[in-house]
């Protein structure tokens, strides 16, 4: 048996962890990984990470129907028992055979403090899949300066780059966005920098070219590759430069309105507010879901300071109330980005004529990772 063929154990869950810096698709991915193995019969169970609580991805991935299970406070690295608690909660919950994990997307060296450990500790348990490194061509092509336009600090592209290096599967995701000549040019180039991971193309928005990855996924183990050279002064560096935000709003409106056209107009005023400091938006992700429950929910997704809002998910009816999630990650200081929230949302509800009430809000800049565990491969 080769080191990538499946062990012959049958009554063990399968651990897939996808990997990626903010706003390369994680989620939209994840769900579609989960519809797939759903509709092969088999049990999933979903684990998002933050740094901070109140998730987006959470209230997405939820309102589609998953099991999933929450870990805040921290990345995984530094939550290694309560992601091992979560598998368990799922466990008990609903039995899964497949556990998908999404890590925060500033937190690199996953296989040392994560599936190496998770391996050895909880062997007996889980199959670990090879992990994935998601990628965004647009950023990706800026960042391995192919295109003009890398706005984040060397400190960020830092993180960056370990993501890559640590990847045994590099997936370049949203290939619509470019030509085939560019997108031959990113391939050439990540295969280039990052030999011993395999290039992958997919377009999780149009579905395409999934089922390869995914047989990846679901057939194969992890090898065991040495650990990666990491300086974790300068990943903390690099993570503190990354303002962090997390609010909770609830909307009421004496009159009923557009919902999808309230959450696209707030997101674009979000933009270029933080557009204007001269600030790169990592991620900004927003939800706007009914008092009806989560199967009545809008998205927006925004990965660049340059890229035009659009939905994800659309409200089918007006509303009068709801609650808005907002996740804003972007290369400068928080307390700027709280300014920047209450501004917009004080400007959108004199412009619309509704109550905008922030319940919940929370902006800090990430902590120096502490591993619980960080471990050279295992056999």
């Amino acid at each position: 048996m080769t080191e990538t063929e499946t062990p012959p154990a049958k009554n063990l869950a399968r651990y897939i962890m996808i990997g990626g810096f903010l706003g390369a698709g994680k989620t939209t991915v994840m769900a579609h990984l989960a519809r797939h193995l759903t509709g092969r019969n088999l049990k999933v169970g979903l684990i998002t990470n933050d740094q901070g609580s109140g998730l987006v991805d959470t209230t997405i991935l939820r309102s589609q129907g998953f099991p999933t299970q929450e870990i805040a406070g921290g990345c995984f690295c530094c939550r290694f028992n309560s992601l091992v608690d979560a598998a368990r909660r799922l466990t008990d919950e609903s039995r899964p055979e497949v556990f998908l994990a999404e890590p925060v997307g500033s937190c690199t060296d996953l296989l040392a403090t994560v599936s190496y450990p998770l391996r050895r500790i909880y062997g007996d348990r889980y199959r670990i899949a090879p992990l994935s490194t998601l990628v965004d061509p647009i950023r990706a092509r800026r960042i391995l300066d192919l295109d003009p336009g890398a706005r984040f600090s060397e400190k960020v592209r830092y993180i960056y780059r370990k993501q890559l290096e640590e990847a045994q599967l590099i997936v370049i995701n949203k290939t619509d966005l470019l030509s085939a000549k560019d997108l031959q040019e990113l391939t050439d180039r990540l295969a280039q920098e990052f030999p011993r991971a395999r290039i992958l193309s997919i377009c999780a928005r149009r579905r395409a070219n999934l089922i390869p990855w995914f047989d990846l996924l679901t057939e194969t183990t992890q090898p065991g590759l040495p650990t990666m050279e990491l300086d974790y002064d300068r990943y903390a560096e690099g993570e503190a430069l990354l303002g962090w935000l997390n609010a909770t709003v609830r909307l009421q409106s004496a009159a009923e309105l557009d919902g999808n056209e309230l959450i696209v107009e707030l997101t674009a005023i979000l933009q270029h507010q933080v557009t204007d400091l001269d600030s790169e938006i990592a991620h900004l992700k927003l939800t706007l879901s009914t008092q009806s429950g989560l199967e009545a929910l809008a998205s927006v997704n925004v990965v660049r300071h340059d890229l035009v809002p659009e939905l994800g998910q659309r409200l089918e009816t007006p509303i009068r109330t709801g609650e808005l999630i907002i996740n804003l990650r972007a290369e400068t200081d928080p307390k700027a980005l709280e300014k920047i929230v209450r501004s917009s949302l004080t400007s959108l509800a004199k412009r619309r004529n509704v109550i905008l009430a922030v319940e919940d809000l929370e902006c800090f800049r990430p902590g120096r990772p502490t591993p619980t565990f960080r471990e050279e491969a295992v056999g």
